[in-house]
């Protein structure tokens, strides 16, 4: 029994560019059964041929902004079974993650990773197959963005404890309590974790209020 080719409809707004894909892809054993220019006509191509695998550039006409991706999106809504892979010129984490969050049959690839040719026909195998790829620069700066995002990464172990207890309603003198420590020790935990999170000291706005609701939304 001979395997089918993977059937792919490929969306690139450089012509020569896509038109390098496509021969590459060819050459190593795929069928390209639609090309595009723009998201809107990928969606209609991808209504028509219902290809394995979409190609996608993040950024197409006519804004350069989201038009792929948001085509990409119409794509996963309507044929959830098709595969996409998403090219970027450059790490656009924002933009990516909620599609990256199906988990299968999806991709992510800077078209820097194209030129390294066999990585990039194995990507297309594996999603055509029912895999995911990451990109390895998408997945570092996904970490890099985690750790500047999280407000509790700088607070030691014993400051999470007495954070919690603060989240519990306990005042100073209770936290000494529970954690066999003096009321002193306890406010200068305190003043270093409102120090630490950066929270605004104002007129309005009690710190330690928002210090509680802060670690409430980031558990």
């Amino acid at each position: 029994m001979v395997e089918r080719k993977a059937r792919i409809a490929l969306a690139e707004d450089d012509v020569l560019l896509r038109a390098g894909l496509a021969s590459l892809l060819e050459r190593s054993g795929f069928e390209i059964v639609a090309q595009a220019g723009d998201g809107e006509e990928l969606i209609a191509a991808v209504r028509e041929h219902r290809p394995d695998v979409a190609i996608v550039d993040i950024r197409m006409p006519p804004a350069y902004e989201t038009e792929g991706l948001d085509a990409a999106q119409v794509i996963r809504r309507e044929f959830p079974a098709i595969g996409i892979l998403l090219l970027s010129a450059h790490v656009e984490v924002d933009q990516a993650t909620e599609l990256l969050a199906a988990g299968q049959r999806v991709g992510y690839l800077l078209k820097s990773r194209v030129t390294e040719v066999r990585e990039f026909i194995e990507t297309v195998e594996r999603i055509a197959q029912g895999g995911s790829v990451v990109d390895p620069g998408l997945v570092q700066e996904l970490l890099t963005a985690r750790h500047k995002d999280d407000p509790l990464e700088g607070l030691t172990e014993r400051e999470r404890e007495v954070l919690t207890l603060m989240a519990e309603g306990r005042s100073n003198a209770g936290i000494a309590n529970r954690l066999w420590i003096t009321e002193g020790t306890v406010e200068k935990h305190v003043r270093s974790i409102l120090a630490r999170m950066q929270l605004p000291e104002t007129e309005d706005d009690h710190r330690r209020v928002l210090a509680v609701i802060t670690f409430l939304d980031n558990r």
